[in-house]
């Protein structure tokens, strides 16, 4: 059977096919739209992320592809640990605290990306693998002016150029608009991190026989350079890692051995066990390293000025990335693909006009970015990896729209001053540290509960921000103030749980369409009361006990 030919034109191209440019090409072909997806890589291939968000399993259903994940194998996860101070005990995330449809998994990404692009294609996306876009032209000046068409070479020798009138950018870190023609990405000096890590066998799960079996442990480095993550996977491998800032890592790597040589990246690795001393009890004596599977990465936290043009998004780690810590990757990624989607199809139904659908996606995507990177600020200065915000880290121009939103959840309502100081972002960090505190257990949230009322504690209650905390709280002990903190900081991701709750904020002065065959906008005056979307019973459970509901 002959390979099929690149088509010459598509309606709308997609660069990518791991988790974003999948879910956006299937999310297209799905609105009846013609797309064609050229993907580098011959898949399944090789990809680190294997820690997934509650949200997964929703994103999933949007598609129906979630009952394929439930049959495939992969490890369940019930929640994750962290142990960011030695010494106290570690912090628990329940995520079956939203009720068994919001359990989520450990994966192989190889295998889950695989399923994503294969998903795809049963949709009716023209997917051509091992066939890279090697460049754009554009209508005019590429910083300003509409992509027009892609020229492209497969591992066959063939070349080609392909015309779209719309362009899904997902090529990944790479990012082909960003950094070769928009060259608007900023890379994030304060989390400028190098990771290393590898692959074991033999390794205990971290609570085994409870209900905490297969959840992730998060350790924090006992010299206070970095931190660790420990994932179980269904094929029986345990997937270790450190990271740490660059300046760390490059003094630890010039330390000379006792030969006098510089160790290599894999003794580099192992060395960092002694500062370890959680993971090494997984390990124990069983635990065996797999030969060869150390790997590393760097320079990966990065945002940029803008995440879309004329007719062209950027989604997943083309457009921006914060930090492996919060397991944040492929939730963005989905979130982006739902928002290009969702922004396409509005401006070609004329819901809203072009300009209008870029600045909506851009909003989204920066809020969505911005929730994680000041959780993953929070946690990395309770691990004392972080002392003094940098404003300019934070990009304040770019994500305006992102702040508009997220300050009530850190200030409350009575907050009015709009610009965003280093004051403002260290207590920014201050609350999101809330996010991780270990002294909060169920017994004192049950007793907030029934000192002040359910309606402070409840995951959709109201926003308090920390004025309003010490008038309820008053002369009352320390732990009242620091559980109304920690579902203040739980609050930052009420609106990351599911796909159709992007519908719920106005941005723009509009609201997303998350229905199936009607993906657009709607403007908000348009929005009848009884269309406002309604929440699950299920999230009524957060109100009883659990307190960590959607972190890593």
């Amino acid at each position: 059977m002959s390979t099929p030919e690149v088509p010459q034109h598509a309606q709308i191209l997609v660069i990518g096919g791991g988790p974003a440019g999948s879910y956006a090409a299937t999310l297209l072909q799905r609105e009846g739209h013609e797309v064609v997806l050229l993907e580098a890589a011959k898949f399944p291939r090789y990809h680190v992320g294997e820690s997934m968000l509650p949200s997964l399993r929703n994103y999933l259903r949007f598609i129906d592809l979630e009952e394929d994940f439930v049959k495939h194998g992969f490890l369940p996860k019930p929640g994750a640990s962290f142990k960011l101070v030695h010494g106290i005990r570690e912090s628990w995330t329940d995520f079956t605290a939203l009720g068994p449809g919001y359990g989520t998994w450990n994966v192989i990404r190889s295998e889950m990306d695989d399923m994503m692009l294969r998903h795809a294609a049963k949709q009716g996306v023209k997917v051509f693998e091992e066939t890279r876009v090697e460049s754009i032209d554009f209508a005019g000046d590429p910083a300003s002016s509409r992509p027009i068409a892609a020229h492209w070479s497969n591992k066959q020798g063939a070349k080609g150029r392909i015309t779209f009138d719309w362009l899904v950018d997902a090529s990944g870190r790479n990012g082909v608009m960003s950094t070769k023609y928009l060259k608007n990405r900023e890379m994030r000096e304060s989390l400028r991190n190098v990771a290393v890590w590898g692959y074991w066998k033999g390794i205990k799960r971290y609570g085994e026989g409870t209900k905490r079996q297969y959840s992730g442990w998060f350790e924090a480095l006992t010299d206070e350079q970095g931190w660790s993550w420990t994932i179980p996977l269904h094929d029986g491998t345990t997937s270790i890692g450190v990271v740490m800032h660059i300046s760390a890592s490059n003094a630890k790597k010039a330390q000379p051995k006792e030969d006098g040589q510089k160790p290599t990246l894999t003794e580099h690795y192992m060395d960092q066990l002694q500062y370890l001393p959680g993971v090494r009890d997984l390990i124990g004596e069983k635990g065996e390293f797999i030969p060869g599977s150390t790997k590393s990465a760097a320079d990966y936290s990065y945002s940029a000025t803008a995440y879309s043009g004329d007719h062209f998004r950027i989604i997943g780690d083309a457009a921006n990335f914060v930090d492996p810590f919060f397991s944040s990757g492929v939730h963005i990624a989905m979130t982006g693909g739902l928002s290009a989607a969702t922004t396409i199809c509005a401006s070609i139904k004329g819901e809203a006009d072009e300009k209008t659908a870029q600045a909506w996606h851009d909003a989204k995507l920066g809020i969505a970015h911005t929730r994680f990177l000041f959780v993953v600020l929070g946690a990395y200065q309770q691990m004392h990896l972080q002392s003094a915000p940098i404003l300019s880290d934070v990009n304040a121009d770019n994500f305006d729209k992102a702040f508009e939103m997220f300050r009530p959840v850190i200030y409350g309502l009575a907050d009015s001053q709009k610009k965003l100081t280093d004051e403002k972002v260290q207590d920014m960090m201050d609350v999101c540290q809330s996010f991780f505190d270990p002294y909060v257990g169920e017994e004192h949230v049950i007793a907030v509960r029934q000192r002040y009322g359910p309606e402070y504690i409840k995951f959709e209650g109201p926003v308090l921000g920390k004025d309003k905390i010490g008038e309820i709280v008053g002369d009352n002990n320390e732990m009242d103030e620091r559980v109304l903190r920690k579902f203040d900081a739980l609050k930052v991701f009420s609106d990351d749980v599911e796909a159709t709750y992007m519908e719920r904020n106005v941005l723009l002065g509009y609201r997303a369409k998350v229905e199936k065959g009607d993906l657009g906008l709607k403007k908000a005056s348009d929005v009848k009361v009884e269309d406002e979307p309604k929440e699950r019973d299920t999230r009524e459970l957060l109100v009883a006990s659990h307190v960590n509901v959607t972190a890593v």
